[in-house]
């Protein structure tokens, strides 16, 4: 298990880091580091001995945050910005249909399964509505409830 990162590293976080209840003085699950936010690497451990560790610096934030390798890219690396993520719950902004067939109209809830950042046209999701998992487009996609969206 060698490090993908090294100390000084500019790192940028691909996905919402929220206090999983390790880090101090801030309740479990609030928002840390928002995607996209740049870091440097200050340090690289392990846990459970079969995953790696970074700390990151968020000078911006003033956080140090410890981060997996997974949740990581280079700062160089190319970046598009996307509006949901893993998990967010959404709505549709119009009705989707299947062969005639609404399988959600606005108001409904639905979930991001994955994000597809690189989709030809613009960023897409895997999006899961009334057990369907279907292929959307972020500009058919809201918050279902939007003070709870964006990164809150």
């Amino acid at each position: 298990m060698r490090p993908k990162y090294e100390y000084g590293q500019a790192v940028r976080v691909i996905r919402n880091l929220r206090n999983d209840g390790t880090y101090p003085g801030e309740a479990t699950g609030r928002l840390l580091i928002r995607r996209g936010s740049v870091g440097y690497v200050r340090d690289v451990g392990t846990f459970l001995q079969d995953q790696l560790i970074y700390t990151v610096d968020f000078i911006d934030q003033n956080r140090r945050v410890g981060c997996r390798e997974q949740e990581l890219q280079l700062e160089s690396d190319p970046w598009i910005p996307t509006r949901f993520e893993f998990r967010d719950k959404i709505t549709p902004k119009i009705p989707l249909v299947i062969k005639g067939d609404v399988i959600a109209k606005p108001g409904d809830e639905g979930e991001i399964e994955k994000t597809l950042r690189d989709n030809p046209g613009g960023p897409a999701y895997h999006a899961r509505f009334s057990g369907r998992t279907l292929l959307v487009p972020e500009s058919a996609l809201d918050f279902l409830n939007p003070g709870l969206g964006e990164g809150t």
